[in-house]
């Protein structure tokens, strides 16, 4: 079996989950046992999980409380494995970083679904560690400006981009996806920013592009929350579609020009 390096930081065996899901197929390759973490530090208009924000709920599980249930079904993730979602797995570090572990040591394979906030330069090791056991990571990639990103999260952008650099130095592959909300980042000048700025990585393996819906708007009703979007129609998926293919047509003449260069 192959052997993965330790990592300085404490570990840590428990971690507060939101919920999990045995059968995901939208959220990494294959079927997938999908982890809900609880807490997240962004407060993106359009999100539809506002119950996984506030940390240190949910329900408080070790590793090997999930790894058994991953087992449960094992047999349909063959081809699958394990996606950590939140939530923003992210600020529970330690504890992703020792599900993953413990999940490569059994030769699952690992995806990260996170938005990258979290990183600082200050923890590069704690993340490096992380890095070491993680296969894939979906990165979402809100905006392409910085004013935009604060404006629709409420956080500031630069740890993002800090974070995928990161990615890119370790070698980690990369699937960016991008929500394309009406208004917002549906705008062909928006798109082709966001196409420049994810051109250059070298670890870009795929693109999502995903549009903007509002089957969240109940669980803002539920909360006593006021859904941030009121009003705005969800986007068509043929919409979302044209905007892939313009951001995939800048991606790909960034490139040339690298090449030509």
């Amino acid at each position: 079996m192959k052997s993965f390096p330790e990592h300085s930081m404490m570990k840590c065996n428990q971690g507060y989950i939101h919920s999990t899901e045995s059968f995901g197929t939208v959220d990494g390759p294959g079927i997938r046992f999908v982890i809900f973490f609880q807490g997240c530090p962004m407060r993106c208009k359009y999100c539809h999980n506002p119950d996984t924000w506030q940390p240190n709920q949910g329900k408080l599980m070790t590793v090997e409380e999930l790894l058994e249930l991953y087992r449960h079904n094992e047999k349909f993730y063959k081809k699958g494995g394990i996606t950590a979602t939140g939530g923003e797995p992210l600020m529970q570090l330690s504890f992703l970083t020792e599900l993953f572990r413990q999940a490569k040591e059994a030769g699952i394979h690992t995806c990260l679904d996170t938005s990258g906030i979290i990183y600082r330069e200050s923890k590069k090791d704690e993340f490096e560690a992380l890095f070491c056991v993680t296969d894939l990571v979906l990165l979402d990639m809100k905006h392409s400006a910085p004013d935009g990103h604060r404006e629709l999260t409420g956080q500031e952008q630069a740890p993002v981009l800090e974070f995928a650099r990161a990615l890119e130095t370790a070698g980690v592959p990369m699937i960016i996806r991008h929500v394309v909300v009406p208004g917002i980042t549906d705008g062909k000048e928006e798109l082709t920013a966001l196409g420049h700025l994810i051109s250059g990585y070298r670890n870009l393996k795929g693109l999502e592009v995903l549009p903007y819906h509002t089957m969240g708007t109940k669980k803002y009703e539920q909360l006593g929350m006021k859904y941030p979007l009121d009003g705005v129609e969800a986007m068509d998926k043929s919409k979302a579609h044209e905007a892939r293919e313009l951001l995939l047509r800048i991606i790909m003449e960034d490139r040339k020009k690298s090449i030509v260069k």
